[in-house]
């Protein structure tokens, strides 16, 4: 496995408050890891770091085989290097069904302004059934998406990242809200995902890492404080006073 993101030393300060304090990460690709740890412990903004939307005060963040240096991206152009993100509230086309949703984002894979001169061909049309299938919205493709259950707007949302395929995919907190079937279809989602790219979880529910039987990272003040299986880091008496003790 090819490292894909690695994170060296990377710090970032608010009025005086360090939230990332020279962390060093890498995921390689195919891969899944959850990244856990307390509130505060620095999981959103080390995202916000990745994607573009915090420069940190020091530090490097390189992507990829030819090991560009993503600081010196924008926002824009780190997501078309192949990083999809999806926040923990889903945000889809509520008024649009979740056939134009996916094709949405397929059109949107081709640059912005090919959205309002896309027509789908019969293998976009295929991608888009394959999409459906996978997300577990088949039955539900002529939907209005604002009619789907929270779990299914979570799913259409992967859907979405997916068409436009993303190298990395950055899920925050997506068992939130779920049923218990819907966060088991979720798990399964995102193992099925992580098997030709990498995918980065936030969560809070253990349970739900379990069964994600991945690699995790432990983040606690900005730092990295223990990483391994999920019964590696569990048995850890750092780990056990921050996190699991609280």
């Amino acid at each position: 496995m090819t490292t894909l993101l690695e994170v060296s030393d990377v710090s970032v300060t608010f009025d005086g408050f360090r939230a990332i304090n020279e962390l060093s990460f890498a995921i390689g690709q195919p891969e899944l890891r959850a990244v856990i740890g307390p509130n505060g412990a620095g999981k959103t903004t080390f995202m916000d770091i990745v994607t573009g939307k915090t420069r940190p005060d020091t530090g490097r963040v390189l992507w990829g085989e030819r090991q560009v240096d993503l600081l010196r991206l924008s926002e824009s152009q780190i997501a078309r290097t192949g990083i999809g993100r999806k926040f923990q509230k889903p945000t889809v086309f509520e008024e649009q069904s979740v056939r134009e949703n996916l094709a949405m984002a397929l059109a949107n894979r081709r640059g912005p302004l090919s959205v309002l001169t896309w027509k789908a061909t019969s293998r976009d049309r295929a991608r888009i059934d394959e999409l459906a299938e996978e997300t577990g919205l088949a039955e539900r493709l002529d939907h209005r998406a604002g009619d789907l259950s929270h779990g299914q707007k979570q799913w259409l949302e992967i859907g979405m990242l997916l068409a436009q395929e993303p190298r990395l995919l950055l899920v925050d907190e997506p068992a939130a809200g779920m049923t218990p079937a819907e966060r088991e279809h979720t798990t399964d989602l995102l193992k099925s995902a992580a098997r030709s790219r990498a995918v980065m979880v936030i969560e809070h529910d253990m349970e739900f890492i379990r069964r994600l039987e991945c690699r995790v990272t432990v983040l606690h003040e900005g730092a990295v404080l223990a990483e391994g299986s999920l019964d590696h880091v569990t048995r850890n008496q750092q780990v056990i006073d921050v996190y699991l003790g609280r």
